[in-house]
């Protein structure tokens, strides 16, 4: 994994990782793509300092949550094809000036464009500065999206978050959005929506990411209440799950079960002991963005970790020793 064209300098910094992005069954290799978000950030970063003299710290990774039950290399279970990052940006820093983010963004367009070519991606049609539902009121979450003309993705999509954090800080942090996000539809006060079957599919996918996230933290009666649904939901994903009535019975069931309390419960009690409240994270002071009280960063923590570890230890048994970017 590397980017041509780029400054001997910056060069020096990569790590070459074994594999394809597309290994084989043009299923996505998720350690791969995990590790190229990464790759993309320090290079941006570099670039930063070497074209516009600008000290800008950036962490990445993926964003989504299909890496926890990935095959043991890291590869894919279903066509992936909704290619996601996670972005944290220093606050109060040089990035604060309008013209200096756009830059930022600029190169973050380059840098798909080209790293993805390598890869049979064409990515066009930059879009950015969207606003995040849900995220920070004063220093809003946007994004930058660019569409794939060859359809090998949809499109990829990065979020960019305004406050240095490692990569599972921000992940375990965008839960407490995500889950507000899932409460539109899954709200037990307010009758199950009608929608588009695909649009309940990605809802159910991210019912399926923030259990595995949030795991480690949720109550054991919890667990005993949603594994056998999240496991029979699972197994649908897994087997297609191609019809518009197998997606509205999975939506109902989960509707009905409130899932979606039991994920905020998991994190209403470790925020309120720091005086914040997760169902109001819009007005949390703009500090507090990507912050993660320390006892869920021991709960959820290792549990983020584990899938990468166990993808590097069976690469380097397909391809020998490979630097670790974890």
């Amino acid at each position: 994994m590397y980017f041509p064209d780029s400054t001997p300098c910056a060069m020096a910094s990569y790590k070459i990782l074994p594999g394809n992005l597309y290994p084989q069954n043009n299923r996505v290799n998720l350690y791969y793509l995990h590790n190229l978000f990464k790759e993309i950030a320090t290079h941006n970063s570099i670039q930063m300092k070497e074209k516009y003299n600008l000290d800008i710290p950036i962490t990445a990774g993926m964003w989504g949550g299909s890496y926890m039950v990935a095959l043991d290399d890291g590869e894919a279970k279903t066509n992936v094809v909704r290619l996601y990052s996670i972005v944290s940006l220093p606050q109060n820093s040089p990035l604060d000036e309008k013209e200096n983010f756009e830059k930022l963004m600029e190169l973050y367009q380059e840098s798909f464009s080209k790293v993805f070519g390598r890869y049979g991606l064409n990515l066009v049609e930059p879009k950015w500065g969207e606003i995040i539902p849900y995220s920070n009121k004063i220093r809003p979450t946007t994004a930058l999206q660019m569409w794939d003309t060859q359809k090998r993705a949809n499109f990829v999509r990065a979020f960019f978050v305004w406050n240095k954090a490692s990569w599972e800080e921000s992940i375990i942090y965008d839960m407490i959005r995500n889950i507000k996000v899932l409460k539109e539809l899954l709200n037990i006060n307010i009758r199950p929506q009608k929608k588009e079957s695909s649009e309940l599919k990605f809802l159910l996918q991210d019912v399926l990411i923030t259990y595995v996230t949030l795991r480690a933290a949720l109550t054991p009666d919890f667990v005993e209440h949603a594994e056998p649904i999240i496991q029979d939901l699972f197994n649908q994903f897994i087997s297609g799950m191609h019809s518009e009535e197998s997606i509205e019975e999975q939506y109902h069931r989960v509707y009905s079960s409130a899932l979606v309390y039991g994920f905020e419960e998991a994190l209403l009690e470790p925020y309120k002991k720091e005086n914040l409240d997760v169902r109001n994270v819009e007005d949390w002071p703009a500090d507090k963005i990507n912050f993660v009280p320390d006892e869920l960063k021991e709960k959820l923590i290792p549990t983020l970790q584990a899938p990468w570890k166990k993808f590097q230890t069976t690469l380097e048994k397909k391809y020998g020793k490979i630097s670790s970017l974890n």
